[in-house]
C-alpha cells in the first residue's frame, strides 16, 4: 500500500466526482438504519430488475476502466514497459482481495466459513484482467471482445445444462453460476451460503470484465487529444444511449439482473454509467464548475480507502455496549434508535442514519485530501 501526494492538475476532475458519487452510494446504501424499512431506490432488487442500488457496482468497475486508459495509455506503446506494469496490477489484485478477506476475518475470524467472493476481490480480479486486455490488444479487438463476452455470456447461460441435472436457466438456486460457485467454492464459503448462490461468483465476474471493457472504450474517447470536447460529448451521449436501449431490449431475452451481472445489465449500467460520466465531463471538466464537484471529488479521490474504512467502521463502533431500557446495545443500533427513530419515521430514520455515516467516513477522507495524500493499493 502507496501514500502519494495528489497531482490533481494531471487528474480528471469528473472522474474524481463520479467515482466519488459512486462511491458515496454504495456506503449509503451498505450501512442502512434499518435494511428492511429503508426506502425501496435505497435496497437492490431481489432477483430481475434494476433499482438505483443495483448501479453502484457496475458503476465503479465502469471507472475502473476509464482510469485504466489515464494511467496507462502514455505506457503501453512500450511493450518493455509492459511486464512491470502487469506485475503491478497483479500486486493490486492480491491486495484488494486480502483485503476483502480481511474485513470479512475482522468482523469473524473463522477461517471454515471464510466467504472467498466478495466486492474488492471482483475489483481486483477484473482490474488485473482488464488492465492486460488494455496493453495487449488493439482498439478494435477490445470492441470484439465485449461483444463476444456478452454474448457467451448469454449463451453460456441460456442454454448450457446444469451438470447436477437441472436443465439451463436463470433462477436462483439452481443457474450455472450458482452451481459452479457451489462446486468450487462450497457453501460455507459462501455469501448466500443458505440459498446456494453468491453475488459476485466465479461466472458472473467474466460478464463483470465486460463493464471495465466499456470504460476503456469512453476513456480513450476522453483521452484523444484529437477530438474536441464537443465531439467527445456526442460521441459519448451517442455509445451511451444505444447501449442504454440495447440494454434494455435484451432485457426481453436475458432479463436485466445484478446478481448475475447479465449481459443485458453489462449494457443497460454501462450506457447509464457513460452517460452520468459525459454529463459530468461536460459540466466540471469543459465548463468549469468545479465547485459542484468538491465534496464528492474527496471521495472519489481515495475511493477504495473510503470503501474500506466503511466497512470496518461499524464493527469498530460495534465493540462499545450500551445499556438501554434495561437492554444491552451494540453502538451502532443504540446511535440509530435513541438519536434517529426516537424522532422519525423507519424510513426517513434509516435514510438519515446511513446520511450521517457518509458524512463520517468523508471527514476521514477530509483529512487526507487536505493533505493532498492519495493512499493506493
Amino acid at each position: 500500500m502507496q501514500f502519494k501526494a495528489s497531482t490533481s492538475k494531471m487528474r480528471l476532475v469528473s472522474l474524481d466526482f463520479f467515482r466519488g458519487l459512486t462511491i458515496a452510494a454504495m456506503i449509503l446504501v451498505n450501512t442502512p438504519g434499518d435494511e428492511e424499512h429503508a426506502y425501496a431506490p435505497l435496497k437492490h432488487s431481489t432477483w430481475n430488475g434494476c433499482t438505483p442500488t443495483d448501479l453502484v457496482f457496475p458503476f465503479f468497475l465502469f471507472m475502473v476502466g476509464v482510469s485504466i486508459v489515464y494511467a496507462l495509455q502514455g505506457k503501453r506503446a512500450d511493450g518493455a514497459n509492459h511486464p512491470k506494469i502487469i506485475r503491478g496490477a497483479l500486486r493490486r489484485m492480491l491486495i484488494l482481495i486480502g483485503v476483502g478477506l480481511s474485513i470479512f476475518l475482522f468482523y469473524k475470524f473463522d477461517f471454515a466459513h471464510l466467504r472467498f467472493p466478495g466486492v474488492l476481490q471482483r475489483i481486483g480480479v477484473v482490474y488485473f484482467i482488464a488492465t492486460i486486455i488494455y496493453l495487449k490488444t488493439t482498439a478494435k479487438l477490445r470492441y470484439w471482445l465485449l461483444g463476444i463476452i456478452l454474448i457467451s455470456y448469454y449463451a453460456i447461460m441460456n442454454f448450457i445444462p446444469i451438470p447436477d441435472g437441472h436443465p439451463a436457466n436463470l433462477e436462483p438456486q439452481y443457474n450455472l453460476a450458482a452451481w459452479l460457485d457451489r462446486t468450487v467454492f462450497s457453501l460455507n464459503h459462501m455469501y448466500k451460503y443458505a440459498n446456494g448462490w453468491d453475488p459476485v461468483g466465479l461466472l458472473s465476474t467474466w460478464p463483470a470484465i465486460a463493464t471495465a471493457l466499456f470504460g476503456i472504450v469512453v476513456g480513450e474517447v476522453l483521452k484523444d487529444e484529437t477530438l474536441s470536447a464537443k465531439t467527445k460529448c456526442s460521441r459519448l451521449l451517442i455509445i451511451g444511449f444505444c447501449a442504454t436501449v440495447s440494454g434494455l431490449l435484451a432485457d426481453i431475452v436475458f432479463p436485466i439482473n445484478k446478481q448475475l451481472w447479465s449481459s443485458s445489465y453489462a449494457l443497460y449500467t454501462g450506457g447509464l454509467a457513460t452517460l452520468g460520466l459525459t454529463a459530468a465531463y461536460w459540466l466540471i471538466d469543459v465548463k468549469g464548475y468545479k465547485k459542484i464537484a468538491w465534496f464528492f471529488v474527496v471521495f472519489g479521490s481515495n475511493a477504495i480507502s473510503a470503501y474500506v474504512l466503511s466497512e470496518i467502521m461499524p464493527g469498530i463502533i460495534n465493540f462499545i455496549e450500551i445499556q438501554h431500557n434495561g437492554i444491552n446495545m451494540r453502538g451502532m443500533g443504540f446511535v440509530y434508535e435513541t438519536v434517529f427513530l426516537q424522532y422519525l419515521s423507519s424510513a426517513n430514520a434509516s435514510l438519515l442514519f446511513s446520511t450521517s455515516f457518509v458524512l463520517l467516513i468523508w471527514l476521514g477522507m477530509y483529512l487526507l485530501y487536505r493533505k493532498n495524500i492519495i493512499i493506493k493499493v
